[in-house]
């Protein structure tokens, strides 16, 4: 299943937390003619490296598949930085 829903909280000293939500959907609708030149791409170094272009493609879905539930914890000094995908 793909991921649906992407929540950004970015916490930082002395201020207010941030918080916003994305829709995977009309993100990937927006940006689908680069993603297709992307798989092109990919199709093609797949090709120069001997790779079967197939399971290349089928592993690439598996991890987008297990995307949903994943979170991402990024802090650099005073800046803390929550990721989750649903």
């Amino acid at each position: 299943m793909m991921p649906q829903l992407v929540t950004v909280r970015v916490n930082r000293t002395a201020r207010r937390p941030v918080r916003f939500w994305v829709p995977v959907l009309p993100v990937v609708l927006v940006l689908l003619p680069v993603l297709l030149l992307v798989v092109l791409a990919a199709i093609v170094a797949c090709l120069v490296f001997r790779i079967r272009v197939m399971r290349a493609l089928g592993a690439g879905w598996r991890v987008v598949s297990a995307l949903p539930g994943a979170r991402f914890d990024i802090e650099q000094g005073r800046l803390a930085v929550l990721v989750a995908i649903r």
